[in-house]
């Protein structure tokens, strides 16, 4: 999020840029996400903006086709959330053992 509360990056556009990153293209990403291109192209749009960094390279169409690619910093983005994502998860998992799991073991009496 940013200062304002509104959205950056979350799991969402993570999965539309690894989609687009495999894929290749914003349309093949549309049609397995099950959304449209605009609506992918507007979200990733949204977050070049809120970031001012640019996260695709759009190859138009063509004879040879258009496509996409993700820049350097997409790349990193995706990685480091993927960290911040697992370290989040290690830790409620920590959590959930050390708090709930104890009173679970009460309760159970």
């Amino acid at each position: 999020m940013d200062e304002s509360g509104r959205m950056i990056m979350g799991h969402g556009r993570v999965k539309m840029l690894q989609t687009i990153h495999r894929l290749g293209s914003m349309n093949a990403a549309a049609k397995e996400l099950r959304m449209s291109t605009r609506a992918i192209y507007g979200r990733i749009r949204i977050t070049e903006e809120r970031l001012g960094r640019p996260l695709l390279v759009r190859n138009v169409g063509g004879a040879a086709g258009g496509g996409s690619t993700l820049t350097e910093f997409a790349v990193f983005l995706i990685d480091c959330f993927e960290q911040l994502n697992h370290g989040a998860e290690k830790e409620t998992d920590r959590l959930f053992e050390e708090t709930c799991a104890k009173l679970a073991d009460r309760l159970g009496d």
